[in-house]
């Protein structure tokens, strides 16, 4: 039987594939998320009430400063995590995935626990697995990377060892 979650999926993931979603996700969705994570101290994440969500916490590649962007992951079976650089099918890569490229160690924040992780960009021989491992989390995402005229990075970020730390 379906759960609840995987029902509002199926109708939500249609809508976020129309161009006005595109066009205004990118716009409304950042702002609502910060707002929603500054009004709940950090505890709640919007996107979480739908996917497997996460706060990446990298270093800007050219500036060297510390960011934070929520992203939607898919565990990937291994206890670690894919991410793609969709940006609501954009025609630019997103800045986060410049930030990995440039600087891989960073951290991640999952149901409120920091972990240390190393991202590695997921190459030509393991994309279309990735894919099909996104795509069972949230059907048609793919359809991102069609409408973006690009080849979008996907990254799987790999906790550095450490006894202590959890798996995502």
């Amino acid at each position: 039987m379906a759960t609840v979650q995987q029902v509002v999926r199926q109708v939500i993931a249609p809508l976020t594939r129309t161009r006005p979603f595109r066009a205004l996700a990118p716009v409304v969705l950042p702002p609502v998320e910060r707002l929603a994570a500054w009004l709940s101290g950090g505890r709640v994440q919007l996107s979480a009430l739908l996917v497997p969500s996460l706060l990446l916490h990298s270093t800007g590649a050219r500036s060297g400063e510390p960011r934070e962007t929520p992203l939607m992951y898919t565990p990937d079976g291994r206890g670690c995590a894919i991410v793609a650089g969709t940006t609501f099918a954009q025609e630019r890569h997103p800045a986060w995935t410049y930030n990995l490229l440039a600087h891989p160690d960073a951290a991640i924040t999952v149901r409120g626990r920091r972990m240390s992780v190393r991202a590695s960009l997921i190459g030509d021989d393991d994309r279309d697995a990735a894919w099909s491992r996104i795509e069972a989390q949230w059907p048609g995402y793919r359809d991102y990377e069609r409408g973006s005229g690009r080849v979008v990075r996907l990254f799987r970020l790999r906790p550095v060892t450490d006894e202590r730390q959890t798996r995502v």
